[in-house]
């Protein structure tokens, strides 16, 4: 899946219970993350995404998707890195082989009409984390 296509569909089991349904944010902008405990740039971007989130709140929800792991894993590592985003979890894959997210962590950028608008992965810095995020949101103002 890349820029300038419709997101598939997403509902998944929250970590904690809820659902994350990307149908929801339907007329808003909305950063979705696939991710898993393992993978160290997972562990280096997700506190920069805290820190985005603490600045922008709900002009940009972020959902972050834990693929192939129990809950109890997702839950251990979010709390490791004192995380409060929300977390879905696709324990089977099936979301990760919908939406092509092998590579991870792979980061995509929804605007308000549910095109993708911009698609990162692993490695990435604050500046092309804001970059990305003013694809959706332009003009945001951001700090490292």
């Amino acid at each position: 899946m890349g820029v300038g296509q419709t997101a598939p569909p997403l509902a998944l089991t929250l970590l904690g219970g809820g659902t994350a349904d990307l149908s929801a944010y339907r007329g808003r902008p909305v950063w979705v993350t696939f991710m898993a405990s393992w993978c160290p740039a997972c562990q280096d971007e997700l506190p920069l995404m805290e820190a985005y989130h603490a600045q922008l709140g709900d002009q940009l929800p972020i959902v972050l998707v834990d693929v192939r792991e129990d809950a109890a894993t997702a839950a251990s590592f979010a709390k490791s890195l004192k995380l409060d985003l929300p977390i879905a979890l696709d324990t089977g894959g099936r979301a990760q082989r919908s939406w092509g997210a092998y590579a991870l962590p792979i980061h995509y950028w929804i605007d308000a009409s549910g095109v993708v608008r911009a698609v990162g992965y692993g490695g990435l810095g604050p500046p092309q984390l804001k970059a990305s995020i003013q694809t959706v949101l332009p003009g945001a103002l951001l700090k490292p």
